[in-house]
């Protein structure tokens, strides 16, 4: 075995290989990691590009296991890879909602109390109060960057990490690929799917709203580093000052 290393959520390790093995960080994922062996066989065929697609090795511990995806993070994003994610998005935006439901797909529930308790900083208010009223009608990704987008010879060759996979709002994964790639990379995205004026700018508020995640994520863990680099992110995305209280 080979260490790969841990997510927030999970563990990973490659054995003899070619399989990734991964294992829950906490109890409640497992339930999570238990329904990606259900929901994953149903979705990869409707996909362009690979995915994960785990079989359950044990489920006490939970313990599941998939082929590797190959490639790794891309270090240069080009027009042919905007446009490559591009339709990968519209394919996934396109599954049918019902069936992933049967499959036990729920909803996005974001911790707004903790928000409000733990991050503490001028116009975040008004940032949550966007929330309001936003879509959740489309399987998405849910956690789209960097590290989850694989590539190799310029050419994309896979997406990894759906256990953030829900039914909700489709600009929740074009919030990175508008808003923190190269302009290339995102007009042929937005090209390619066709992003509209609405959809880019409900991205933007999911693009600022991930730091949030982090600062609670790092209070959890009990390191004060992370939740200090994810206000920063908070500050920095909202384009304001911290709020001396």
């Amino acid at each position: 075995m080979t260490y790969l290393g841990e997510g927030w959520d999970s563990t990973a390790v490659l054995v003899g290989g070619r399989w990734v093995e991964r294992r829950p960080r906490r109890p409640e994922i497992g339930p999570q990691l238990l329904r990606e062996s259900v929901v994953m066989p149903w979705l990869a065929p409707r996909l362009p590009l690979p995915v994960p697609v785990p079989v359950v090795v044990s489920e006490d511990p939970v313990v599941v296991r998939h082929e590797l995806v190959p490639g790794g993070e891309v270090a240069s994003l080009d027009a042919v890879q905007g446009r490559q994610l591009g339709e990968f998005l519209r394919a996934l935006h396109a599954a049918p909602v019902a069936e992933a439901a049967e499959r036990g797909v729920g909803t996005l529930r974001l911790p707004l109390e903790r928000f409000r308790a733990e991050v503490r900083v001028p116009g975040g208010e008004a940032l949550l109060a966007r929330l309001d009223g936003l879509p959740a009608d489309t399987l998405v990704h849910g956690d789209l960057g960097p590290e989850h987008v694989l590539g190799r010879d310029g050419v994309l060759t896979g997406v990894i990490d759906f256990g953030d996979l829900h039914v909700g709002d489709a600009a929740i994964d074009l919030a990175w690929a508008l808003h923190c790639t190269p302009p290339g990379f995102a007009a042929a995205l937005a090209e390619t799917y066709g992003v509209t004026p609405a959809l880019r700018e409900r991205a933007l508020i999911w693009h600022q709203l991930g730091p949030w995640h982090e600062v609670l994520h790092g209070n959890d863990i009990g390191d004060q580093e992370v939740a200090k680099i994810g206000l920063a992110g908070v500050v920095r995305r909202l384009e304001i000052g911290v709020s001396p209280t």
